[in-house]
């Protein structure tokens, strides 16, 4: 799931008439909060009872605000059969937690920010995509958003038409079934950080693809992944890995970053592009269970 940090301005009233002129809007009822307004209205029955099961009711009913992507009982009709029912079991309940967080926003967005944001980062940390076009109307990730601004004394409802399902495989998972991430990995076994990042976390990873290590010298990667050059290639790896989820308007707004090698890596946007010390960020924004990826082009080497 990319995000590129560049997108074209597009005007947010034509957007909005383009893909939101079809939404019902729906008057404030400023005296009830999000789960008491959801249960009233009979097409969030499962979402309320996937929200009771999950013991977020409370926080969802308290101060917030919040915005929160609401799916419809079709919505859940469309997964595999017996997903739901699955997901209320009590021993699934971490489970279906996530995929809830993975539908709330801190904060109050209207329709009208939604379509002039590439995202937002969700309570459970993950980001979801916004994009907006007349073909395609308004979406989140893969769902439609169908009507909103449902306004609730504690926040706002967006009905969408899918469940949102957030990344499930930490960052060794989503790097290796990308298939261009090997000489990354072979590196990151070799150097004992595999492990580290597939289990700790969360972290931010600058990966380069294979291409960026072909653009050694030749032979430095064989050298590196010999055992006595461990401590090196490990100093090289942790160059690469930031603490946290740092996702890429942060990255830019922020200007740079520490790593776990305890060197502060430069973050700039210039000339329509992104970069990360000498690299250039070819793709954002990929999320796993326990961090994110940022592609790269070219190895960060310290300068020690």
């Amino acid at each position: 799931m990319n995000v590129h940090l560049f997108r074209e301005a597009i005007p947010s009233m034509l957007i909005a008439a383009a893909c939101l002129g079809g939404s019902v809007a729906f008057a404030a009822e400023k005296e009830r909060d999000i789960v008491t307004t959801a249960s009233g209205n009979e097409q969030f029955s499962t979402l309320v009872a996937a929200v009771g099961a999950g013991g977020l009711a409370p926080t969802l009913s308290g101060e917030g605000p919040f915005t929160v992507f609401a799916p419809t009982n079709e919505a859940f009709a469309k997964l595999p059969p017996g997903t739901v029912e699955t997901l209320l079991k009590p021993e699934n309940r971490s489970k279906l937690v996530e995929i809830l967080k993975y539908h709330v926003v801190p904060g109050r967005l209207s329709a009208a920010s939604v379509v002039k944001s590439p995202g937002a980062v969700t309570a459970g940390g993950q980001m979801i995509q916004f994009s907006a076009s007349k073909k395609d109307g308004a979406r989140v990730d893969n769902a439609g958003i169908v009507s909103t601004d449902i306004v609730c004394s504690n926040g706002v409802i967006h009905v969408i038409d899918k469940v949102l399902i957030p990344a499930s495989d930490n960052i060794v998972t989503t790097a290796d079934k990308a298939k261009s991430f090997k000489t990354l990995l072979a590196a990151a076994t070799a150097a004992g950080l595999a492990e580290t990042l597939a289990k700790d976390g969360p972290y931010t990873v600058f990966a380069p693809s294979d291409e960026a290590f072909a653009k050694l010298p030749d032979g430095t990667v064989e050298t590196l992944l010999l055992p006595e050059n461990r401590q090196q290639l490990a100093q090289i790896l942790k160059n690469h890995v930031v603490k946290g989820r740092v996702y890429s308007p942060m990255a830019v707004s922020a200007g740079g970053a520490k790593t776990l090698a305890g060197t502060n890596l430069p973050i700039k946007a210039s000339n329509g592009k992104a970069m990360v010390g000498n690299a250039q960020i070819l793709a954002t924004d990929i999320d796993a269970s326990n961090g994110v990826i940022h592609v790269i082009d070219t190895v960060l080497i310290p300068s020690s």
